[in-house]
């Protein structure tokens, strides 16, 4: 039958493919608009697993929260380039996975990929998107957290998610320390939480420097501790200055509420994931060989 503009027309409303490759697809089968479709599925599986392999650092960290604030979810999803980050499919997608987390609770990526949404796993819904967009699509990690305590959680444009568990407190003072967490960075909530062996290896490498700096040993005692205090200050929430008002330490916010932080969580989009240098002309070339 013939191939009419507007029946490609209805398979990319269906489908959400590409111009070029619903027509393709109903070359291939007629004209049949549901053979079509299963066609495109098929075709965008593939596509899905060449894709695999490339690396997808960029993306969003999206959080969560119900209504009672006693749960909230940090999620990170990746996609290739800032580009795609920003395209409605995959930000849909992505939102719909945090609500997913937050309504059913998955224990891991797992366990989320292989959950069913209207007829259909969460993984299949993942191959689809990979299929449409063309960019290898990742859904790296989340965590929902549960506490009886108070929560605080800050997004920062979708790039920084952290979330703050205190016991004491407003919600107010958690959130603000949640901002804190995403824009200092902090390793540790206070000192006790310092290992004791990068403590001690710590004190070992500034000893040797401050050696070399020909300083007598009893100056060398006094430097090495206090070079060991600036160093994990800048790392360590409770001892950092509050980014609101730095003459003031958290520590002294925490005091003044009567409060502690129990736990936080800090998740950056693509912190950790190796980066590759691209050869954009050589891509360029594999693309168009793979279609």
């Amino acid at each position: 039958m013939p191939i009419t503009a507007a029946l490609v027309k209805q398979l990319r409303e269906r489908t959400g493919a590409g111009m070029m490759d619903c027509k393709r697809a109903l070359t291939e089968v007629d004209g049949d608009l549901e053979r079509a479709a299963e066609f495109l599925r098929k075709a965008g599986q593939a596509k899905a697993d060449r894709k695999a392999a490339r690396v997808a650092a960029q993306g969003l960290v999206l959080l969560r929260e119900d209504a009672d604030r006693s749960r909230c979810v940090v999620l990170e999803i990746n996609c290739e380039t800032d580009f795609v980050a920003k395209d409605e499919n995959f930000m849909r997608f992505a939102e719909s996975l945090a609500d997913l987390v937050l309504s059913r609770e998955p224990a891991d990526v797992e366990e989320l990929l292989a959950m069913e949404v209207e007829g259909e796993s969460v993984e299949a819904l993942r191959r689809q998107l990979v299929a449409k967009i063309g960019e290898n699509i990742s859904v790296r990690r989340f965590e929902l957290v549960s506490s009886s305590d108070v929560l605080g959680a800050y997004s920062h444009h979708g790039r920084i998610g952290t979330l703050v568990e205190m016991q004491g407190g407003s919600v107010d003072l958690a959130r603000d320390l949640a901002m804190q967490v995403a824009a200092m960075s902090p390793r540790y909530v206070g000192w006790d939480d310092i290992p004791e062996a990068e403590l001690a290896k710590e004190r070992e490498i500034l000893a040797v420097q401050a050696e070399k700096e020909g300083k007598p040993p009893h100056i060398v005692s006094k430097m090495v501790e206090g070079r060991l205090r600036k160093q994990f200050d800048a790392v360590t929430l409770s001892s950092q200055a509050f980014v609101k008002d730095p003459d003031k330490r958290v520590r002294d916010l925490l005091a003044q509420s009567g409060a502690s932080v129990l736990r936080f969580l800090r998740y950056e989009v693509g912190e950790g994931i190796e980066r590759r240098e691209v050869d954009f002309v050589k891509e360029v070339r594999e693309q168009a060989s793979a279609k």
